[in-house]
């Protein structure tokens, strides 16, 4: 095991090891079209299902973050987990697309709630010279777990879609029990005596909402900026197959693009976070986001399988390079009392990128044409990592200052 994911405590293993089992079963999403297909469900129902998958998206992290902080990071995972499997079997057995809606919305819902309130107790057991590297392992973990269940899912969905919704439901209710036997609450906000009255006095102005977030300034100029970048970022599974399908190549391209990026970021990544965790992690995640854009700009050059073969190296290295060190800038601005508000607003933020990339990315790729997509997405990409560099001494002058607090 590289040296940078050495000496973290047990419940970052944990979660890692949870991660993977409950990404081994992320089949339903992927196949989600082709099991409405099978049922009859086509043209504009598919996108009602679809739409209420991704409107979850946005609904979940806010809902996550305030429960994390409110009742508890384990009981939100716990909610989530179990949530979300009984919304499989719902699914499955929905007898109309409005009904497959409502479950859709609900599986996104609840399975995005668990990450916010992971991402807080990762933050509540690591320092913050480590959490990059605790997310960078949990995002190692997604990665493994993501690629297994790709080549698994393909497999499951020859012998029936009712596997894949068994092994999806299966694994959520795994890692609930992980959660439940193998990981403590934290105790969280505790301060020295002397400061006890300051604390609470922080807490009550705080509250319990999201207005602890909207009053950081600091954080209300990064987050738009990480949005960007991670709008960028989500174009590689949107709009990448559409540029594929248009050069007229096969699915099967598209699947051989999918393995590449696996083996590139399983492979690389925990090498890459140890000879990169001791340089500035605001610069690296800057340079690893130019590469991102840089990637997915190359999309508009390819018209084979070399050429796709070249965007996706270089957009899999910047995914290699900016891992976990995003959620760790989050974490590390966040107060202690509201780390889950804060991955909260991280998650919705990344749920409004994906959404948005699902939306007007492809809008733009269909009406504008692919040339102004890719253009866009360089020219956004390039400009949010500089605007991103720019506020890195700010960001590091509050980490110092919260530190020596």
């Amino acid at each position: 095991m590289p040296s940078s994911f050495r000496g973290l405590p047990p419940v970052v293993w944990t979660i890692f090891a949870g991660t993977i089992v409950n990404r081994l079963g992320y089949l339903v999403t992927p196949f989600l079209v082709f099991f409405l297909a099978s049922r009859g469900v086509t043209g504009t129902d598919t996108s009602y299902v679809l739409g209420a998958l991704g409107a979850g998206n946005l609904i979940g992290p806010a809902v996550g973050g305030i429960l994390a902080d409110r009742i508890g990071r384990r009981p939100t995972m716990l909610i989530g987990l179990i949530g979300a499997a009984a919304a499989q079997g719902a699914l499955f057995l929905a007898p109309g697309v409005w009904t497959m809606a409502a479950a859709s919305l609900l599986i996104s819902t609840a399975g995005s709630t668990v990450s916010p309130a992971a991402y807080a107790l990762l933050a509540d057991a690591v320092d913050s010279e480590r959490r990059q590297r605790a997310y960078a392992l949990f995002g190692w973990g997604v990665n493994i777990g993501t690629a297994v269940a790709g080549v698994l899912g393909g497999y499951l969905a020859a012998h029936g879609y009712w596997l894949l919704f068994a092994v999806d439901a299966g694994s959520m209710l795994l890692y609930a029990g992980v959660v439940a036997t193998r990981l403590e609450e934290p105790t969280r906000g505790k301060a020295p005596k002397t400061a006890d009255r300051q604390t609470k006095d922080r807490q009550t102005k705080d509250g319990i909402g999201y207005g602890v977030v909207l009053r950081d300034r600091l954080a209300l100029l990064l987050l738009p900026l990480f949005g960007i970048q991670l709008f960028v970022y989500s174009l590689t599974e949107v709009a990448l197959p559409l540029a594929v399908r248009d050069s007229g190549l096969s699915p099967a391209v598209y699947g051989a693009m999918a393995a590449v990026n696996a083996v590139l970021v399983v492979g690389l990544q925990p090498f890459a976070t140890a000879r990169l965790a001791k340089l500035p992690q605001l610069a690296v995640q800057s340079a690893g986001s130019v590469l991102i854009a840089a990637g997915v700009a190359l999309t508009g050059l390819a018209d084979g399988i070399a050429g796709y073969t070249v965007s996706v190296v270089v957009w899999s290295l910047g995914e290699v390079v900016v891992a976990g060190i995003a959620a760790g800038v989050v974490a590390n601005l966040a107060p202690s009392h509201a780390r889950g508000r804060y991955q909260g607003a991280f998650g919705w933020t990344w749920g409004v990128a994906r959404f948005a990339a699902l939306t007007v990315g492809v809008a733009a790729y269909t009406t504008l044409g692919p040339a102004a997509l890719w253009w866009t997405a360089l020219a956004a990409g390039t400009a949010a990592a500089a605007g991103t560099l720019v506020l890195a001494p700010r960001v590091n002058r509050r980490t110092a200052h919260d530190l020596a607090a």
